[in-house]
């Protein structure tokens, strides 16, 4: 990683020794670094170490334009802004130069004639990564102006020539010239523009109304797509599709554990005063399930994908649902509980799109299906009938308890205290000490034996009644 940064002209570059390399070498030599110092490459990218990310490695290695197909909400966008960590922290353009000419090798027409005219006295400025990386998302209205170039009307009115190089104003590819160029929804390209895109990067020219330029720019190309749209027919070119050199399949977290440490990770740590947040493990593993249900879910469309966006979401709604409980109960921990549950429809209805739509498909009752499945999924990892077997026969005994996503956590110790083994129950989760705490692993116990068919539930509101 080379750093030169206190050069202010060509000829002080020159006497530092700096060698401008290709973004690609670049990229090559930074990312042979990292690895050598067992470093990750891309920080904050969970569950594709042994998928994902050892087809970036080569790809880079190779200096290849990447595609990523996946679905929504598996990170492709986070991946290709992440590759600008491999570039160098700073690299010396020539001074006021839109498309961060070399100061050894300019381009553009301008700066070829300054270089000339100034020689060793050009002025070079330092840019850093995120100026070397530009990003378009893929629109039917994405003209070739908006990524190469097109003629500037106020240059022409200034007296230049329509055929001068120089009365063009250039596009977002140029301009991100010796660095990283995205675009989102490749497929969605009109194929005009496709036509150009792939000659830029074949041919390394471009006609901008007719006119004719060369443009060798030193760029690497990568674009996100989803699956579906990229292999049908006709939504894009095959010589575009051939200049791609790889394209790496993304997917979605394979395990629990994954989903749940993107959640965490996702989510904003906000400030909620004096209050302190605590999280059961079932109550993360739940959430998590819920989603992998539904993406296993043939009521689903799974080729538009469920992202880990539901499973995000989710986990704030439940946060926000036992905040608000906290502060008018007057409680100083914030504990979701399973009768938050409801909370998550409104986060999961519009991210998910059903297979059948009909008055008698309705996205709520679905998703109160699923929900049941991965709360009895979960439930079944940590808990037996058979142990609970004393709770059981309370219940039977004519006994009912009702919980609410409103009740104070206090309110449930009352149910420890007269319910036969549901004290032991709980504590096969763990210590839990709170009240809070007891609250939700009373509720998950509750909950789990009317999933298997032990206890009738009745629900009116938010509240709800277990009986026998």
């Amino acid at each position: 990683m080379q750093s030169s940064d206190t050069s202010r002209t060509l000829g002080e570059l020159k006497a530092s020794g700096y060698r401008v390399l290709p973004v690609r070498e670049e990229m090559r030599r930074n990312l042979l670094a990292r690895l050598g110092r067992k470093e990750r490459i891309l920080p904050g990218i969970i569950g594709y170490d042994d998928t994902v990310i050892p087809d970036i490695e080569n790809a880079v290695l190779a200096g290849h334009h990447m595609v990523f197909l996946g679905e929504r909400g598996q990170a492709k966008s986070r991946i290709i802004r992440s590759l600008t960590t491999l570039l160098d922290p700073l690299v010396p353009v020539v001074e006021g130069c839109p498309i961060n000419d070399s100061p050894f090798d300019p381009i553009c027409r301008t700066c070829r004639r300054r270089l000339a005219l100034e020689g060793d006295a050009l002025a070079i400025a330092w840019i850093a990564p995120e100026d070397r990386y530009g990003e378009k998302l893929a629109t039917p209205d994405v003209s070739m102006a908006d990524l190469i170039g097109e003629i500037d009307p106020v240059k022409v009115a200034e007296g230049r020539y329509l055929a001068d190089e120089e009365t063009i104003h250039y596009g977002l590819v140029p301009r991100t010239n010796r660095g990283l160029f995205a675009i989102n929804e490749l497929p969605d390209l009109t194929e005009k523009v496709q036509v150009g895109l792939f000659n830029l990067m074949e041919e390394k020219d471009v006609q901008i109304k007719g006119y004719k330029i060369r443009l060798p720019v030193d760029i690497v190309i990568v674009a996100s797509a989803n699956p579906e749209d990229y292999t049908s027919r006709g939504r894009i070119i095959t010589p575009l599709k051939d200049r791609f050199d790889v394209q790496i399949r993304t997917h979605y977290p394979r395990t629990l554990d994954d989903e749940i440490a993107i959640m965490e990770q996702e989510v904003p740590v906000l400030d909620r005063g004096v209050r302190e947040v605590r999280v059961p493990f079932f109550i993360k593993e739940i959430v998590a399930q819920l989603t992998f249900e539904a993406r296993g879910s043939n009521e689903i469309n799974q080729a538009s994908g469920v992202s880990v966006r539901v499973t995000i979401n989710n986990y704030e709604s439940l946060l926000s649902n036992a905040e608000k409980r906290a502060v008018r109960t007057g409680g100083r921990e914030i504990v979701p509980r399973l009768s938050d549950l409801p909370s998550v429809l409104a986060s999961t209805a519009g991210k998910i799109e059903l297979e059948y739509v009909g008055e008698d498909k309705k996205d709520g009752d679905l998703i109160d299906r699923l929900i049941n499945r991965a709360v009895l999924k979960v439930w079944d990892k940590y808990l037996k009938v058979e142990a609970l077997k004393k709770v059981t026969e309370h219940f039977e005994a004519g006994w009912g308890v009702e919980v609410s996503d409103q009740m104070a956590p206090d309110e449930y110790l009352e149910g420890i205290r007269h319910i036969p083994g549901l004290r032991e129950g709980v504590a096969l989760l763990g210590a839990f000490e709170s009240p809070a705490l007891m609250a939700t692993g009373i509720e998950f116990v509750l909950e789990g034996l009317h999933l298997h068919q032990k206890l009738n539930k009745d629900r009116s509101g938010g509240r709800y009644a277990y009986r026998a």
